[in-house]
């Protein structure tokens, strides 16, 4: 279940239809984009850092902004994956 206070993250998304294993690129990809402290203590409870770091080092094509993907492939020390990234601006 995605908590009350991630939701917004996800704000385009069917919450419902969500499902934790099968949309965790999605769901990883929203929060550590937009999300505040609260999320991201909450991402970092439910995924491994493995899946974390795969999310930075394989992006979704155009979904990351620049500050965001740059800040969490320093702390989670991965290099985003130059070939799938399409940053926005």
């Amino acid at each position: 279940m995605i908590p009350k206070y991630v939701q917004p993250f996800l704000w385009s998304y069917d919450i419902k239809a969500l499902d934790l294993d099968r949309d965790k690129r999605r769901i990883i990809t929203n929060v550590l984009n937009l999300g505040t402290k609260e999320a991201t203590d909450w991402l970092f409870e439910t995924y491994t850092k493995e899946d974390i770091k795969d999310c930075l080092i394989h992006p979704l094509p155009g979904e990351w902004n620049n500050k965001s993907i740059v800040f969490w492939s320093f702390l989670m020390d991965v290099k985003p994956g130059q070939a799938n990234i399409r940053i926005l601006r």
